[in-house]
């Protein structure tokens, strides 16, 4: 079955219903099923006009946008193969994939998009066709036309091409922490039976009324497969073009669903922690005594009882005094919070459990077609990454890395036959790279990244995620990277939250300015390692941070630092910082 038939279903059972938001000129507008499906079937037709055929290859280098989703939807509609770059891309990762993939025809976001990729064109890419998302590019140059332009005469009834489960319906190519970009393929089989296999795990009630907000980059397999299957279930999706528009957007759009990476709700929990230690004794009692009724009433749940009536009033109290001016930040509807994409700590799961908000983390890959495991709605263990959805098998294999079989499992690597057979067992068994552990219920624990264990020269190993989560969980700690590999002792790379830390600078006798100075001043660097002793007393001896380097801005996507996902790129920024690591181990 192609991915794209709830189009035909939704358009036949909700044509009212919204299905997409999206922001123009500052305001939020709607399109219902009946309206979206004849964009995207123009969309589709004006394609197949154009020449595009099933299996061709169709690029997005854009930033999340109705435009983004409905040129997608229209491509493997007509089964051709959607190719997504992330908007941040640059030139030689653009090049790289729209050359390995043969993409023919290219929609673009922005102008700096379109004018990267048209000089690619010009150096000799095969592009053959431009389409321009927005008419706020400006353009008169050769093979470029305006989407609007390009399905105004196209019709608008379409027959979505039958497809079968081994059929590919994308290349996503892997962002990647190390090494080169890699095609995952992932079939409409792929996403069916995940989607299908969501739908019985969670085992959603009226899904259809739903509505979620999509802002992790469409091309990362997350947001993508979320939103597929939130359209799927027949659910409302709001696109956020600026992420950096998040909080306000999420007071406008008001959803009842989300997904999100680690870091956006580890932020929310510092600052929470932050506003909570500057309040008066009274608030700190109050906030206090809040989070103890609600840990008390999450527990019950999580367990798989009702909590008391008394239990229930004292919440309901709580959360009018305290939680709800928390979830109303959020836009005062949330109730499911996808998680994804790294570790996440158990202090984070348990703070949002106990304001009344789930988060529901999960555990997969891009060649996973994300999720393999997830938190249900109880019985789930904070600290594990929940349990495996249908069809999906897991076992521990050498060097306890996790090993996977299940219906979305990638097809391969675009073109790399030698690099998808290094990822399976002889007997067909995924290798994630993974380390991790199950217990008894079947709860599948991550360790860390088997490649990014590190070996001090002393013989210890360290697992670097869970210390970094536990510095970044501080309110006043943005992002940190521990260093060990080959090392006598452990050391970091820590970027300070300048926003937290910019009213605090007066407490220390220091004047905000300069943050290349600041950074380096003896009472900052005094501060941290005071903080340091307080976030590490937990750790083992040979886990310590013995010494650290505080950088004067966050790591950036655009200088390659981390990924689009907020990954950090430990090869780049061991790299860029050599000499400043270097000078942590002298004697």
């Amino acid at each position: 079955m192609n991915v794209t038939q709830f189009l035909t279903h939704n358009t036949l059972n909700y044509p009212r219903r919204p299905a997409i938001g999206f922001k123009k000129e500052d305001q939020w507008k709607q399109l219902n099923w009946q309206e979206f499906s004849r964009v995207v079937y123009k969309t589709a037709n004006a394609l197949k006009d154009f020449g595009i055929k099933s299996g061709d290859k169709v690029g997005i280098y854009s930033d999340n946008s109705a435009e983004w989703i409905v040129f997608d939807l229209a491509a493997m509609a007509l089964g051709a193969i959607t190719v997504p770059l992330y908007a941040t891309a640059n030139a030689s990762q653009v090049s790289y994939i729209l050359g390995e993939a043969q993409v023919r025809v290219l929609l673009v976001g922005n102008q700096e998009q379109y004018d990267l990729a048209y000089e690619l064109m010009e150096g000799g890419l095969e592009i053959e066709q431009f389409i321009l998302a927005k008419k706020k590019i400006w353009s008169k140059k050769n093979k470029s036309v305006y989407l609007d332009d390009f399905i105004k005469d196209a019709g608008e009834t379409f027959e979505i091409e039958p497809k079968t489960s081994d059929d590919v319906a994308t290349l996503i190519y892997t962002s990647g922490t190390t090494g080169e970009p890699k095609g995952v393929m992932l079939t409409h089989g792929n996403f069916t039976s995940c989607i299908e296999a969501h739908f019985e795990f969670f085992k959603f009630k009226a899904f259809e009324n739903e509505h979620s907000l999509a802002f992790l980059p469409l091309t990362h397999v997350f947001e993508r497969s979320w939103t597929l299957l939130c359209f799927t279930g027949g659910a409302k999706v709001s696109f956020l073009e600026n992420t950096k528009l998040i909080a306000s957007a999420l007071v406008e759009v008001k959803p009842t669903l989300m997904c999100a990476v680690p870091r956006f709700y580890q932020k929310i929990y510092a600052g929470v922690q932050g506003l909570v230690e500057k309040g008066s004794p009274t608030k700190k009692k109050i906030f206090n005594w809040a989070l103890t009724v609600g840990s008390e009433r999450a527990e019950a749940i999580r367990k798989g009882s009702s909590p008391s009536f008394s239990l229930q009033f004292k919440y309901a109290v709580a959360n009018g005094l305290v939680f709800q001016k928390i979830k109303n930040k959020l836009g005062g509807a949330l109730w499911f919070m996808p998680c994804g994409g790294a570790s996440v700590s158990p202090e984070v799961t348990r703070f949002f459990d106990a304001i009344g908000l789930h988060m529901t983390v999960g555990y997969g890959l891009t060649e996973t077609t994300a999720t393999l495991t997830a938190f249900p709605f109880v019985g789930y263990e904070h600290g594990a990454c929940g349990k495996p959805l249908k069809g999906t098998e897991i076992k521990i294999g050498p060097e306890d890395e996790i090993l996977v079989k299940g219906p979305g499992i990638m097809k391969g690597y675009y073109k790399k036959s030698q690099q998808t057979a290094s990822v399976f067992t002889q007997d067909g068994w995924f290798k994630t790279g993974d380390a991790g552990r199950l217990d008894s219920e079947g709860q599948l624990y991550i360790t860390d990244r088997i490649k990014d264990l590190m070996k001090t020269s002393n013989g210890k190993y360290i697992a670097p995620q869970p210390i970094e989560n536990t510095l970044s969980n501080d309110e006043f700690i943005s992002q940190a990277m521990l260093i060990a590999e080959g090392r006598p002792y452990a050391s970091a790379i820590i970027v300070p939250n300048f926003e937290a830390l910019e009213p605090k600078l007066a407490s220390l006798n220091l004047t905000p300015g300069n943050w290349q100075e600041l950074t380096q001043s003896e009472t900052l660097i005094a501060f941290y390692t005071e903080k340091l002793v307080h976030l590490q007393k937990d750790l083992q001896g040979h886990e310590k941070i013995k010494k650290f380097i505080l950088l004067p801005k966050e790591f950036e996507i655009e200088s390659g630092e981390i990924t689009p996902t907020l990954k950090v790129k430990r090869n780049v920024v061991l790299e860029k910082y050599h000499q400043a690591i270097e000078t942590m181990y002298q004697a």
